[in-house]
């Protein structure tokens, strides 16, 4: 099979460029044919004026983009396209060439972005669905950037693609990576005909960790969005010192190096990790918390922890509640409260037998959903539902079991 893949990265790389990359060698390695269309908004650097003045309109519609995308479609011949992000250098301009080509498309929904400006459904510290109906109140509010004239861009953009249909007529099958996601696509009026759900996964199986684990873990970015503040808060009314570390990068790193000193040697930041130490970070905890604030769509670190057999401490919403159930491969917080996280680290940190089943349940968890073997079987299934004679119905089954082995409660 030939796929061509189209990726547009972000000025500072994320999990979706990291899952973009993990799909790319994993269809390699399986023998697939991959050609990719890639572009990336660090081009925006280098823009002249000219290019700059016209930039707010190609996030609506790429002319450049569009001859580009048409030419490679011509020259390739794939036998579909898969698009991971279109935001913001090569727009949504594509979708009709492939249309006009007769090539299927399939898309992955990696965030929120074609209901939300800001693509986070996250506004003044809190859940906010307010452009589900109405675009115009993530301009009032400056969602993306804190910019209105910014949000005023990408709301233009979605208004003008819903209207035009490009959304629900030019895109043959969307992947959703929870059920959770999916739910809130569905709930917007996306068809429940073209959604599935195929979650993340890791590449290569690192190994069960062996032992109870000397210390709690964070990885992630470091913002307050993804609830460091509320972790830090919750160090603090610990009964007991637990040893913490901490890895990442953001905008509160200054704010973290100075909280850690000041609560002690058993509170260290380690910066910014390599995937094989981040890998060996993981292997040597407890638990992992987790304690966002925003609903996620699927953590690569939750999936991360579990190949490893690590249980983890989440907050009670979005796909992390999805993912993390509770009592079995891990234990759920309150959303932003300090105290109900204080109170679940400290029975996790006392009860090392009760976190080695969990870990263990959450082992099996990844051997069941989230190894490579089993994603590339999903995968496949929904290439197959959209191609010429492909059957509908087989992407239902190929999915059904990781569906039915995802209780929400």
């Amino acid at each position: 099979m030939k796929i061509l893949l189209v990726h547009n990265t972000y000025q500072f790389p994320g999990g979706e460029d990291v899952v973009y990359q993990r799909e790319r060698d994993l269809l390699v390695a399986h023998g697939d044919e991959v050609v990719e269309y890639l572009r990336s908004n660090k081009e925006i650097e280098e823009y002249s004026l000219v290019q700059h003045l016209k930039l707010a309109p190609g996030v609506v519609w790429s002319s450049e983009s569009r001859r580009e995308f048409s030419e490679l479609l011509r020259r390739t011949k794939p036998d579909l396209v898969h698009v991971h992000n279109t935001f913001m250098v090569i727009s949504p301009s594509i979708y009709g060439a492939c249309r006009k080509q007769g090539v299927p498309v399939v898309q992955t929904l990696h965030n929120y972005r074609l209901l939300c400006p800001a693509a986070t459904f996250f506004r003044d510290g809190k859940p906010c669905h307010d452009c589900t109906a109405h675009l115009g109140h993530s301009v009032l509010h400056a969602c993306y950037r804190g910019s209105r004239a910014r949000t005023a861009t990408v709301a233009t953009m979605l208004a003008w693609h819903r209207a035009a249909g490009t959304y629900s007529t030019l895109v043959d099958r969307y992947i959703a990576l929870t059920k959770f996601s999916r739910d809130n696509f569905l709930a917007a009026g996306f068809d429940p005909g073209k959604m599935t759900v195929k979650p993340n996964f890791v590449p290569a199986d690192p190994g069960e960790r062996r032992g109870d684990g000397s210390y709690a873990a964070f990885v992630g970015r470091i913002e307050s969005e993804k609830g460091l503040r509320t972790l830090l808060s919750a160090w603090r009314q610990l009964p007991q010192a637990v040893p913490l570390r901490l890895a990442g990068t953001g905008p509160l790193v200054e704010e973290l190096r100075s909280a850690a000193v000041s609560m002690g040697p058993h509170v260290q930041y380690l910066g910014q990790l390599r995937p094989e130490q981040i890998m060996d970070l993981l292997k040597g905890a407890r638990f992992l918390v987790f304690p966002t604030e925003l609903y996620e769509n699927f953590p690569l670190t939750l999936a991360e922890a579990y190949a490893c057999g690590l249980p983890v401490v989440g907050s009670d919403m979005g796909a992390t509640r999805e993912i993390v159930r509770h009592d079995s491969t891990g234990l759920l917080f309150r959303r932003g409260d300090a105290s109900d996280l204080a109170a679940k680290v400290t029975f996790a940190w006392n009860n090392p037998d009760q976190m080695k089943r969990m870990g263990k349940q959450a082992r099996k968890e990844y051997e069941d959903k989230y190894t490579a073997e089993r994603n590339y079987h999903l995968l496949k299934a929904v290439y197959n539902s959209v191609l010429p004679g492909g059957i509908q119905a087989s992407v239902a089954a190929e999915t059904s079991d990781y569906e039915q082995a995802v209780p929400v409660s």
